[in-house]
């Protein structure tokens, strides 16, 4: 019931949105054929079961902060925030997790990508104070300046490394 009332919260950003059904397969069997994922903004139903989320939110940068507020408005919690290096790509990608704290489960992930030469990304601080460590340690470790943030200062490598160890290239 709540992904619904997100799902529906979310279409005014998301107007030409592509659900995908959820792929079910019985136990010990292979889906046919992998399910699509595309790669441009889109609100995707997963199945739960298998990706241990219910929705997938591809959002632009520029999207990110009105899309979070909207999951927040809907009485989600921030988990954790994240990166992926998709270095053959020449981008960095965000990764958000949602949930609730009620029994109406409802897990959702965020992810939008940022240039890998110049990985900003707009801060979320303003909608979850919480997120404010999560982004310090993902901008440590990949490299990712988050416009706005209040104190985007590294969390465990010394305050004057300039590296970031979870990227891909990152020879120790």
């Amino acid at each position: 019931m709540i992904c619904e009332k997100l799902k529906q919260a979310l279409k005014p950003l998301f107007p030409a949105e592509e659900t995908i059904p959820p792929v079910i397969v019985a136990e010990g069997e292979e889906p046919a054929e992998k399910t699509p994922t595309p790669q441009r903004e889109a609100v995707i139903e997963t199945d739960y079961a298998k990706c241990g989320y219910h929705l997938d939110i591809k959002a632009t940068p520029e999207q990110l902060v009105e899309v979070v507020s909207i999951i927040d408005q809907n009485d989600f919690f921030i988990e954790s925030i994240t990166g992926v290096d998709w270095i053959e790509e020449g981008e960095i990608e965000v990764v958000y997790d949602f949930s609730r704290y009620d029994f109406d489960l409802c897990r959702v992930v965020v992810r939008t990508r940022a240039d890998r030469n110049n990985a900003e990304l707009p801060t979320i601080t303003g909608v979850y104070a919480g997120a404010n460590w999560h982004e310090r340690e993902t901008a440590e470790f990949f490299g990712i300046n988050f416009i706005g943030h209040p104190h985007l200062v590294n969390l465990l490598l010394p305050e004057d490394s300039d590296i970031h160890p979870l990227r891909k290239d990152f020879k120790p």
